[in-house]
């Protein structure tokens, strides 16, 4: 008997064309090209252009997914945007995006998670495809996360970066093995008690303000490898599937210390893993569709390829997909 997966239809990306190499951090902080790449592995990110907002990131990377897959605004029944740098505190930057791209049905609406949004949006996508409440579904992971950094800690000002990344995703019927083209499993976890190890110090209800971005980064980085490896475990187990398996992992990109320990972790060579943190800097919810598209357009990705996707940010929130590109 068949059974209806989320199909992926097509992929797109957006960097600013602002390009922020790590030299430039050293002109007013006490770090160096050298110091940043040692400990993060990144060399450069993209920051937006003053005016420039994250539906604006967004707008780009959907119009060339919907490029990608053949596809206009008005074929996709659901937009769902991960970001925890909204345009406004409502309406939502996605009703916004839907607008932008001339989708006149249908409905739109944002998503929070920080950098695992992308995960928790796939997860609602294929929720909301598997039961049939939609058919094409664009997830959308965008964000400006240079809005909130403090440019005066040397801990956190240089590990972020701002983008977009966006995904289609179709109902399809498969034979409901792991041998389906789509998503065959998906693992969501979250944690309160963390709340400060990586947080905001800024919010509507508390202190009628944006913030900025702190961060416990030694704390952060312990509980990333273990959650990581764990969640996607997790997802294979849930898809049938093994490590061995894998043709790809594709992580969030926030450090290259925490890609490679994981990676390890789950016995899997950093040949099968899709790196892109070294020009983008962690872009949060928009890093793993984003390295997505990329590694698309590389040629690395290809169709029938079984792809691990996993992400970890504030809350904590972390998570992990199996999906067959």
């Amino acid at each position: 008997m068949g059974v209806i997966r989320a199909v992926v239809k097509g992929c797109g990306h957006y960097l600013p064309e602002r390009v922020v190499e790590n030299e430039e951090f050293a002109k007013t902080l006490d770090t160096s090209d050298e110091w940043i790449r040692a400990r993060t592995g990144i060399e450069r990110r993209h920051f937006a252009a003053e005016g420039q907002k994250t539906s604006d990131l967004a707008y780009e990377a959907a119009t060339n997914a919907l490029k990608n897959a053949g596809m206009t605004g008005d074929d996709l029944d659901t937009i769902i945007l991960a970001t925890a740098t909204p345009d406004q505190t409502f309406p939502s930057t996605a009703t916004r995006l839907q607008h932008a791209i001339g989708m006149t049905g249908g409905f739109a609406f944002d998503i929070q998670a920080v950098c695992a949004g992308f995960i928790y949006a796939l997860a609602n996508a294929t929720a909301l495809i598997e039961s049939g409440h939609a058919k094409t579904v664009m997830i959308v992971g965008a964000e400006t996360f240079s809005r909130i950094i403090d440019f005066t800690d040397r801990g956190t000002c240089v590990l972020f970066g701002d983008g977009a990344g966006a995904l289609i995703l179709q109902a399809e019927t498969g034979d409901g093995t792991g041998d389906d083209r789509g998503v065959l499993s998906t693992d969501l976890n979250s944690d309160g008690k963390y709340n400060d190890l990586l947080y905001v110090d800024g919010g509507v209800s508390s202190t009628q303000s944006t913030g900025l971005l702190r961060m416990q980064g030694q704390e952060v980085f312990k509980h990333a490898v273990s959650k990581l490896a764990s969640s996607g475990e997790t997802a294979l187990k849930l898809a049938g599937l093994s490590a061995e398996d894998i043709d790809w992992i594709v992580p969030h990109q926030a450090n290259l210390r925490i890609i490679k320990r994981t990676a390890k972790k789950m016995n899997v060579s950093m040949d099968k893993v899709v790196v892109t943190v070294q020009d983008h800097g962690n872009t949060s919810a928009a890093s793993i569709p984003l390295a997505l598209s990329v590694a698309v357009k590389k040629g690395q990705i290809k169709t029938g390829d079984l792809l691990l996707v996993e992400a970890i940010g504030g809350g904590l929130a972390w998570g992990a997909a199996v999906l067959r590109w």
